[in-house]
């Protein structure tokens, strides 16, 4: 499997987190996964062998998984953990890529904009709380900074006679149509999206987003071959994360990757686990989830597809 050092990262030093599942059985299911697949009227063996077929099936798909896995430097079975994961738990498989495009297709023209009880997002953070944030010129740490803000200031809290609701940052004002909502083969939510403009701009020439423009950051995340992009772009950054803040190598454990493409906030996490690890007398590993240890479990047969 491929493992690429960043600039100034000894290698050397990093823990590497074993293979498998550190538990012996899946975690539990949450209940909004079991009653959407209970209304489908399936199971999710069954959506797992439909994604699972679909990938076997479509030669120009897992091309399309190869060409963008080598672009971001990280093997192809972290792309088929997340897009496994998403179509086993969160929503079931279109029948081809080309369902994908037409869904996307969809949404083309929409008009519709980010923002919570009238106010827009860049009359939001364009408040003094998050002055903070204003001199961070990369996307990643401009929104990752934004997004501690809210949890800091503004989650659950009344500012200046507003009150903000006690959920993520992403649910309360990037999510237009309901709240939760991801789209697209990757399933990659908005705010998502904004955090990861730079990295795949740069790696794959796609115009950088704006949150002005909701329409378009959704024409990016339901089009399959930037999805695509994007969730190459969330693992890379989730296997950085993990490398640079916690000092563990996660490259080597889908599970784990696909884990935190599942419940986000990779650099938060790294930090929570670093500051674990600085206490403990003994490694503690990052742990998979319901998610992601159904990739491990499935590994050998997901892996003969690449």
């Amino acid at each position: 499997m491929l493992v690429l050092a960043p600039a100034g990262v000894n290698a050397g030093s990093l823990r590497v987190v074993p293979e498998g599942n550190r538990h012996a059985e899946q975690p539990p299911i949450p209940g909004a996964s079991v009653r959407r697949t209970q209304a489908g009227k399936t199971t999710f063996d069954l959506k797992y062998e439909k994604v699972r077929d679909l990938l076997a099936s479509d030669d120009r798909l897992r091309s399309k998984i190869r060409k963008t896995a080598a672009t971001y430097g990280i093997d192809p079975i972290h792309m088929v953990g997340a897009i496994v994961g998403e179509h086993t738990f969160n929503v079931d498989a279109y029948d081809s890529l080309q369902s994908y495009y037409v869904k996307a297709a969809a949404y083309a023209g929409n008009s519709f904009r980010f923002a919570y009880d009238g106010e827009g997002i860049a009359d939001f953070v364009a408040r003094p709380e998050f002055s903070q944030c204003a001199a961070m010129k990369d996307s990643y740490k401009l929104w990752s900074c934004r997004e501690d803000v809210w949890e800091a200031k503004f989650r659950g809290r009344s500012v200046g006679g507003k009150a903000f609701p006690n959920n993520r940052f992403s649910a309360v004002f990037f999510q237009p149509f309901y709240a939760g909502q991801t789209f697209g083969l990757g399933q990659i939510n908005p705010l998502t999206a904004l955090m990861l403009s730079d990295l795949v701009s740069q790696k794959s020439g796609v115009a950088k987003l704006d949150e002005n423009d909701a329409a378009g950051v959704y024409e990016a995340i339901m089009d399959p071959d930037l999805s695509l992009a994007f969730m190459a772009g969330v693992l890379r950054k989730a296997i950085d994360d993990y490398r640079t803040v916690a000092g563990m190598e996660i490259s080597k454990n889908p599970g784990v990757t696909a884990t935190l493409f599942n419940v986000g906030n990779s650099l938060q996490r790294a930090r929570a686990l670093a500051a674990r690890n600085a206490d403990a007398g003994s490694p503690v590993w990052p742990e998979e989830n319901y998610y992601g240890w159904l990739v491990n479990d499935r590994l050998s047969e997901l892996e003969v597809l690449f």
